[in-house]
């Protein structure tokens, strides 16, 4: 391919992440004219485009599949009455109600995906810090930040860390056994800077609270039958894979959201045009047209470029390749979406490791189901700890943050990349220290 495509491709990689950072123009806006930037200069013709798109499908129908379903029962005031009960429960304090949002979401996040589950969670907090009094955009900030730490309990629990033990071939047992500790002391670290993070909430107390307003739940039948739907969905995306025939959680998501359409159609709660029209569009556009960047960088041979670049610097040190794998992917995955970036790096490590000599050319191949050979296999969880814990660190580091903003937005606050920089920030880089230290004495040394 042509140096100059290739010297575009980054160029406007990064120009998008600058305009994104800075937020001279909206983050949808920022991506979709990169996207189109490519295709324009013939970088990679509009069903190229498409492909990278499709090539991603999973993640865009399960964003989509779980928008619908939480809009469809909007209508019931169901997200208003459960927000007012956790605030009961969390007895008016703010360190419990902090708490509690950490000892919820954790939980939930072993099983499903993060994104999913600030999806399905994320609709509480503005009406629950009404309530108290304060702002939920913290709280939402919050729940990222769990969201995207409990995800390395398991191996379903992030995307990002799905893609990276599908790509070793590690069973989701292995996966308990060897990294499922890593994902608790993220946790962990998060609760110990809850205090000095969140001090503000933390010290916030709600003394009257008979003063509460108690949300009716509307539709009580219509919500019945949903929550057969959420609970058969929610099964799916645990079992569903393992089934003799295999169902996508992405399949799950939009049968479930088909289902609460048509609940809503026929009990007249809400109207399907109504229900679509909500949708957070912006936040799906995102997502395709960063899937379109990166996909530039992967046509035009930037990525292998780069694994002989990790070739020269790192050679075969393994403690060495471990550790700037961590901090360099978990930096750049602050300002690259996770995702993508994985899908990006997984095959840029694999091209390393065999033209260092440490694994044979058969691992390449996209059908390989063998056992990569074990002394290479911490530069792949490192890689996994520093993309997942990374993406706390801004606005568009995870998916699950991007879900948050527009959730937010939606609600009438905005959340501004600077705003998140300033949690975000700490969280990433105690998160990452404390993960490079259980790397290296769990795997290293």
């Amino acid at each position: 391919m042509e140096n100059w495509q290739a010297i575009l491709s980054v160029v406007t990689f990064i120009g998008v992440i600058i305009l994104v950072m800075t937020e001279w123009v909206h983050l949808t806006i920022a991506a979709l004219l990169g996207a189109l930037l490519l295709v324009f200069s013939n970088v990679m013709t509009l069903e190229q485009a498409v492909s990278y798109i499709g090539n991603s499908h999973g993640t865009l129908g399960l964003f989509f599949g779980v928008m619908v379903l939480v809009r469809a029962f909007e209508p019931t005031k169901i997200f208003e009455y459960l927000a007012t009960q956790i605030v009961l429960l969390a007895k008016g304090q703010g360190k419990r109600l902090l708490l509690g949002i950490v000892a919820i979401v954790t939980p939930i996040c072993a099983v499903l995906p993060n994104a999913t589950t600030v999806m399905l969670l994320a609709p509480l907090i503005p009406p629950m810090a009404k309530e108290i009094g304060i702002n939920f955009v913290p709280l939402l900030i919050l729940m990222v930040f769990v969201a995207n730490s409990a995800g390395l309990l398991t191996l379903v629990g992030d995307p990002a860390t799905f893609i990276v033990g599908d790509a070793v071939n590690i069973t989701f047992t292995d996966y308990l056994l060897k990294l499922s500790l890593g994902g608790v002391i993220a946790v962990v670290t998060v609760i110990a800077i809850l205090p000095f993070l969140f001090r503000k909430i933390w010290n916030t107390r709600l003394d009257n609270l008979e003063e509460l307003p108690h949300p009716q739940i509307n539709h009580p039948r219509a919500l019945s039958v949903g929550a057969i739907i959420v609970f058969f969905v929610l099964l799916f995306f645990v079992i569903g894979e393992s089934l003799p025939v295999p169902i996508s959680p992405a399949a799950v998501a939009l049968l479930g959201a088909a289902l609460a359409l048509l609940l809503s159609h026929h009990s007249k709660i809400d109207s399907v045009n109504n229900i679509l029209r909500d949708i957070d569009w912006s936040t799906l556009i995102f997502f395709m047209s960063i899937f379109v960047l990166i996909g530039g960088l992967e046509k035009t041979g930037v990525i292998d470029g780069l694994s002989g670049v990790l070739a020269a610097i790192l050679g075969k040190n393994i403690i060495l390749g471990s550790l700037v794998l961590l901090f360099f992917v978990g930096i750049l995955s602050s300002v690259v979406p996770n995702i993508p970036l994985v899908v990006g790096m997984v095959p840029l490590l694999k091209q390393y490791i065999v033209t260092v000599g440490l694994a044979p050319a058969e691992v390449l191949a996209q059908d390989f189901q063998g056992q990569f050979p074990p002394e290479v296999l911490p530069l792949f969880y490192a890689m996994m700890f520093g993309a997942t814990l990374g993406g706390n660190g801004t606005l568009v580091g995870a998916s699950s943050n991007i879900v948050a903003a527009g959730i937010s937005e939606q609600h009438g606050q905005r959340i501004s990349f600077k705003t998140f920089l300033h949690y975000g920030i700490p969280v990433m880089l105690l998160q990452l220290v404390t993960s490079a230290f259980y790397v290296l004495f769990r795997f290293l040394l």
